[in-house]
């Protein structure tokens, strides 16, 4: 089959690879009818490099048609329609029964010191082949596939795979209520959908990006786009729009690949273009991120304020302000998302005759798989536009 794979740093391919088999009894096979680009995989790209294998198989947000599954799946039957979280889970553990799939004690990388597996992302992860394919192996598969109909388009569910599920719990963790404001600093796709998200719960939301079309994105949906020269600059803005208090909550939906770090930039571009030999245990062990939507969120913030924390980050010898933290008695939540605890409550609003999260034009740039290379790089430059982008196998 046709698949997306890492080769190098700001090397991604289209390979012939082997087909996906059945190798647990739990597991199922998915043909991929549509899978996405996400803004982590960007990550992949360079940052991440050290910690990834040449012939990995990229994607972790799939949905497809179930071709083939094991004997011990009960749940889930050939021919079913199913959305693929990225995150892989066993549904019975501690953690998953508390809603946190993502710390599953089933399927958690204790070599690393990692939470749960996920999809095509990288060897903290469980190195899984992912699903930008033409058919990919679900692990688990009576506790991660999630069946829906038949009678909508692709788009209307295959975001809930990451997109939506991450903004969600990004609002939910932000602690905005009805009448509150929230700064999403980031107008990313998981930005744009906290956008969405919140202004559908009656939050007043304040949208922060440099890029132009991005600000134009979010306000279509209700955002009041903020653009900034500099982080005085943007922490001024977001006070004056909020009678000088700031807003009530701030969704960091940028990070590790943050704009305004130019020395930090440059020391990862270096370390993750290093071989893995030497590059993995800067990553693992001094690795740092590009903080200025982070610090943006923490000064930006009115006092009590929440600081809800999405964007992906990666250092572990990150400087962290931690007087202002505690002097303005923050609350910082981070996380990846907890795909399977939000899917049931947001179905409804995806299948919605309405629309209302706007999914049917969500995504900006569709292509055959093919062309997964062009539209990574058109992504990762942030040009013509591009903020989402789905393959069709």
């Amino acid at each position: 089959m046709r698949a997306v794979t890492w080769h190098a740093a700001r090397d991604v391919r289209v390979d012939e690879v082997d087909d996906p088999k059945i190798v647990e009894p739990t597991d199922a096979i998915v043909r991929i009818t549509s899978t996405a680009i996400c803004g982590s995989d960007l990550h992949l790209l360079d940052v991440f490099g050290p910690l990834m294998h040449r012939g990995d198989i990229l994607g972790h947000e799939p949905m497809g048609i179930v071709e083939e599954v094991g004997a011990d799946v009960e749940r889930i039957a050939v021919g079913d329609r199913v959305v693929v979280p990225f995150v892989i889970a066993c549904g019975h553990c501690r953690m998953c029964r508390a809603g946190l799939p993502t710390q599953c004690e089933t399927t958690r990388d204790d070599e690393h010191g990692t939470g749960a597996s996920l999809y095509g992302y990288t060897e903290l992860y469980g190195q899984i082949p992912g699903g930008q394919a033409e058919a990919m192996r679900v692990l688990l598969a009576d506790a991660n596939l999630r069946v829906v109909g038949r009678d909508l388009p692709d788009e209307r569910y295959l975001f809930l795979s990451d997109v939506v599920p991450t903004a969600w719990q990004a609002v939910e963790y932000s602690g905005a209520a009805s009448g509150d404001t929230l700064a999403v600093v980031g107008l990313g796709p998981i930005g744009q959908m906290a956008v969405r998200i919140a202004r559908h719960r009656g939050i007043r939301v304040i949208g922060v990006d440099p890029v132009p079309e991005r600000r134009l994105m979010a306000e279509r949906y209700g955002a009041e786009p903020l653009d900034f020269e500099g982080h005085d600059q943007a922490v001024d803005a977001l006070a004056s729009a909020t009678v000088g208090q700031g807003p009530d909550a701030v969704i960091d939906a940028v990070g590790l690949e943050a704009h305004g770090n130019p020395g930090t930039a440059l020391v990862q571009n270096v370390v993750g273009s290093l071989p893995s030999a030497l590059g993995k245990p800067m990553m693992v062990k001094a690795g740092v991120d590009r903080l200025s939507a982070l610090q943006l969120g923490i000064d930006g913030v009115r006092r009590g304020g929440t600081l809800s924390v999405v964007g992906v980050y990666g250092g572990n010898a990150d400087p962290m302000p931690m007087l202002r933290i505690f002097d303005k008695q923050l609350t910082l939540r981070f996380g990846q998302a907890n795909v399977h605890r939000w899917f049931d409550d947001i179905l409804p609003l995806a299948e919605a005759d309405d629309d209302p999260l706007g999914l049917d034009d969500f995504a900006t740039h569709r292509a055959p798989l093919a062309d997964a290379p062009q539209l990574y790089n058109l992504f990762k430059r942030k040009e013509e536009g591009c903020v989402k982008v789905v393959l069709r196998p």
